[in-house]
Formats: C-alpha cells, structure tokens, sequence
C-alpha cells in the first residue's frame, strides 16, 4: 500500500496547481530561504518624478494577499539567510575602515590599527580547556584534597575535549558569584564606554598632550563585537583606529604609531572602573575588565604572524552574528518566571538566567532591565558597534543595496532611463510561513530540487 505524503508536500502540490501558483513562489524564493518573513498587505505605485506619470502599480494581492519581506535577524540560530547577509555586511563595514572603500580613502591603511580584545574578570573558577604547544593540560591542577568551603575540591585533573558539556561551568556553583557576574553584562556596555574615554586620555599622556590638545591634532575610531564565552560572559572584540583631526581622512601625527596606540590600550583597561548599584542587597560591587587583555597590530596584507585586515573583518563579521546561544542560552525572551522550569539550558546557564530575573525584581536594578534580558544573561548591549568616522554605516549598504535592485527592476520594466519613484502604503500582517510554504523556503535555502522549478 502507497504511503501517504506528508501533508505539507500535499498542500505543495495542490498549491501547484492553483493559478496564481507562479506569483506565489516568486514571493518565496526571492527571499532566499529567509526562516521567519515579515508578512505585509498594502500596494504601491511606481512613478514618473519628471512628468507625475503613474507608470504601474501592484499591490500584495499579486502575491496571493500578503507581500512577503526577508525577517533581517543578525543570529545565525534564527535565520541563516539574513544573518548571512549581515555577516556580508559587517564584514564590509570593517574592511572599509582597515583598507579604506565605501566611501573610505584607501590611505587609511596606513593608520596605526590594532585589534583588540577586552575580557571579562573572573567571579569564580570554571572549568576550561587549557592548551600548551599543541598539548591539551589539565584542567586545574591543584593538590587532591584541596576544597572549598562548600566542601568541593578547587581542582580539576580531566583534560577536556573541545565539546565537553562541563566547559564554563563552575567548580562550585555556590562560591560562583552570579549575582557579580550578572551586573558585570549589565554594564559591560558602560564599562566600554569608560575604556574608549580613559583610553583618549592615555593617548594624550603618553603623546605629552592635554586632551584639549589632543582632540585638534588626533581623533579615534572603533568597531567592536561582543561574543560569548562558555561561561556566560561576554568578550569584546574590537578594531581600533587612531586617525588625524577630521577622521579617515586626515593623517595622524607623527607621534601616532601603532605601539603607542597598543601601549594605551593596555593602560586605559586597568583603570577603567564603575561601582554597581545596590550594595545594600548584594554588596559592594567594583566592576572592571579582566586581567586578559590581548592587543595585536594590524597589517593591511600577509606578513608572517602579523593579523591582517581581512582575517580580523572576517573574524568580527563572524562573531557579529552570534548570541548568547553560544554559550547556551535561549533565543526567545522570558516573559514569566515559570518559563524557567522548562528551559531547555544547562544548570550554569540557569543560574545566570534566574539572578536576572530575581535582581530584576528588585527596586536598585530596576532600570537594568534585567528580566528583559534575562535570556541574554543580563547583558543588553548591541552586538556590534561603530564610532561614528570609522567607516561607512550598514544602513548605508542596505540603501545602496535596495537602489541597486531597484535600478534591476527599472531596467525589467523597461524604465531604466527614468527617473521614477515608488509610493504605497503598507501594513503589518503578521510573520512566518504556511507548512507548504516553508517547505519551499527550506529547499531554496538548502538549494534541493524545488528551487528554480
């Protein structure tokens, strides 16, 4: 007996046969496998900025009722298809800034660059995975025997592999301060901030310089990302740029080298320091940055060890769509406190989320948001981040984007040699895909015998 197909290549093919079938794809397969569209109803008309002409219109009917727009999420975990994109984007939106394009003068590459990348402290200690000329070492050592108060030894012997599920979690999760660690991601956004002004004033010490002075003869430019580590905190990573006074385009002074720049950066963490809210509940709390600062110099090409400029966009863009998934953590917010019963994290995790939720609740840290970002383990900062002079904007690329298509779809109409203008009124209809619909889309994104049919 003929099994029956599923009913999502059933509603396919009856689709198939319906005539409007051919606009329907299109709607699908434009978007590239997008996991989650954006579902708009409306129409538009396309016209003559010379004459005021209606040259045509279409309206979201033409797609069988809803006009269907790519989702746009920067995670890899949500949508592979427009994180791909963003990946694109941010990989071009650092390389500008290092090589100079996109509106960015090519002698930018001779600038003094360096990447950096700024650690979170440690509060407590955690399992990891330690290497040694190509040596996987033991975790902790320490004398058998030795414990916490808890009653835990301090030391680990096993040498973990890479995928070891116990990577980041505490020896003991009693003497782990979270509640620490949680306001640290709360405000590891204002602690970078601190570090780019503290930063700005070490450059002018060590210049010999006011900082009066130092803004008319030098200005300075980053790009950063933040990533997680297996321990729930995050990493930044950032590019950073001394340029002359008005920015790319100007040249630096000739104290400005790139070991100058480095030094600073090495000095400007150690002083950056912010005192956290509600020492009366939790205790006092300094926060700052980690011992592990790691600051390496930039070169435009190849040359030996030295990191160069397309290695390090590629190595932002990378990090740039990732989230606290990566450290185990959950995509979606947490609305009640009973959803975290049945989350499916490990217990460190856990742990984190819940000290979000309970600091959230309460009247000091209130203004954090806590509970928001609670499956962001309390950090909720952007991901990735520009000065302003650094380099182009990703809404700069995404408009240069949408023109150049719709300059495609001009010359498809036969309209490449007017001026024209699209005006419509859309609405938001709701998001997402029809069984049917999402098969098609999955066959577009793994590239299976449906798509181009």
């Amino acid at each position: 007996m003929t099994e029956p197909l599923p009913k999502s290549v059933a509603a396919l093919l009856t689709r198939a046969a319906e005539p409007e079938f051919a606009a329907w794809r299109r709607n699908i397969v434009r978007l590239g496998g997008c996991t989650n569209p954006i579902h708009l109803v409306g129409a538009a008309t396309v016209v003559d900025t010379t004459t005021g002409e209606a040259l045509f219109s279409y309206g979201s009917d033409v797609y069988g009722g809803r006009l269907l727009t790519a989702c746009g999420n920067r995670r890899a975990t949500v949508c592979p298809t427009c994180s791909r994109l963003y990946r694109a984007d941010t990989y071009q939106l650092v390389r500008a800034g290092l090589v100079g394009g996109k509106n960015v003068t090519e002698s930018v590459s001779g600038h003094p660059r360096v990447f950096a990348t700024l650690t979170a402290p440690g509060f407590g200690p955690v399992h990891t995975r330690r290497e040694h000329d190509g040596r996987v070492r033991a975790c902790r050592p320490r004398k058998v025997g030795e414990c916490c108060p808890h009653g835990v030894p301090i030391g680990c012997h096993e040498r973990h592999p890479a995928d070891e599920p116990l990577l980041g979690e505490p020896l003991c999760p009693r003497c782990y301060d979270y509640a620490g660690a949680v306001l640290w991601q709360a405000y590891a956004g204002q602690l970078w901030h601190r570090f780019s002004l503290e930063l700005r004033r070490e450059i002018a010490r060590l210049a010999g310089l006011s900082r009066a002075e130092f803004v008319d003869v030098a200005r300075l430019s980053y790009a950063k990302v933040a990533e997680y580590q297996r321990r729930g905190l995050v990493h930044f990573h950032a590019v950073i740029r001394l340029d002359g006074p008005d920015g790319p385009v100007s040249s630096p002074p000739g104290w400005a080298t790139t070991a100058l720049l480095a030094d600073a950066v090495r000095s400007a963490v150690g002083r950056v320091r912010l005192v956290a809210p509600g020492a009366d509940v939790v205790g006092r709390r300094v926060l700052f940055f980690g011992e592990q600062v790691d600051v390496r110099p930039i070169a435009a090409f190849g040359a030996g060890e030295r990191l160069t400029s397309a290695a390090v966009a590629g190595y932002v863009a990378k990090y740039a769509t990732k989230g606290a998934e990566a450290a185990g953590a959950v995509d979606g917010r947490i609305h009640q406190a009973r959803e975290l019963v049945i989350l499916p994290v490990r217990a460190h995790v856990l742990r984190m989320i819940g000290t979000c939720w309970w600091l959230g609740g309460l009247p000091a840290f209130e203004p954090l948001g806590l509970r928001r970002w609670a499956h962001m383990l309390g950090y909720g900062g952007h991901f990735s981040t520009k000065s302003r002079r650094y380099s182009t904007t990703l809404t700069a690329l995404r408009e240069a984007r949408a023109e150049h298509r719709a300059e495609e779809q001009r010359a498809a109409f036969g309209l490449a040699d007017r001026s024209t203008a699209t005006v419509g009124q859309w609405r938001y209809a709701g998001r997402g895909y029809s069984p049917e619909a999402a098969l098609l889309a999955a066959s577009v994104r793994e590239g299976g015998g449906l798509h181009g049919t």
